[in-house]
């Protein structure tokens, strides 16, 4: 069974919505080489839709000059939505229904690892529901002003297990954690 992987990256006060606009200085060559770690062991991508229409906009025109531009531009991408109706940006697919249905199929597939990038709303309802196998979480050292915080609304207890764990030279924690079973 193929694993559904997360990464995003989190304030210190929590706030996961559009890290460029508050973490920006601490996107360097090593976080950039953390990020790309996971990228070859992952053949495809789950967005939430939001996400997906910010990364059609900003990573078409980044071809494949990059490790992550090259991955998010190639791989198939599963968009979930029920208000998109077409997908410009592609290779592109619709995922609509129950979440845990349609994701438990996805991962039910023959393939490697389905990478989340971002999408905090879909990585909480993913991680509330029990689907998730494993959350990358790169905490920069920042108070952001305001934005979405990741685990804002998580009805229930999570256990988490920390897996890995890393100080960048930037003050960044990039930390992996698997759910506790």
């Amino acid at each position: 069974m193929r694993k559904l992987v997360a990464g995003l990256f989190m304030s210190l006060n929590g706030v996961a919505e559009s890290p460029s606009s508050w973490g920006a200085p601490y996107f360097d060559e090593e976080l950039l080489e953390w990020i790309g770690t996971g990228l070859p062991l992952a053949d495809a991508i789950l967005l939430g839709r939001r996400t997906y229409l910010e990364f059609a906009e900003q990573w078409p025109g980044e071809g494949s000059s990059t490790p992550m531009g090259a991955f998010l531009n190639q791989r198939p991408k599963f968009v979930v939505s029920s208000t998109l109706e077409t997908l410009g940006w592609g290779p592109a697919h619709l995922v609509r229904g129950d979440l845990g249905e349609e994701v438990g199929k996805l991962k039910r597939q023959d393939g490697a690892n389905i990478q989340i990038p971002g999408s905090p709303t879909l990585v909480r309802s993913l991680l509330a529901a029990g689907l998730l196998d494993e959350l990358s979480l790169g905490i920069v050292p920042v108070v952001a002003e305001s934005g979405m915080r990741l685990f804002e609304g998580v009805g229930a207890q999570v256990a988490l297990e920390l897996v890995e764990s890393r100080t960048l030279s930037s003050g960044v924690l990039a930390l992996t954690y698997r759910p506790a079973r």
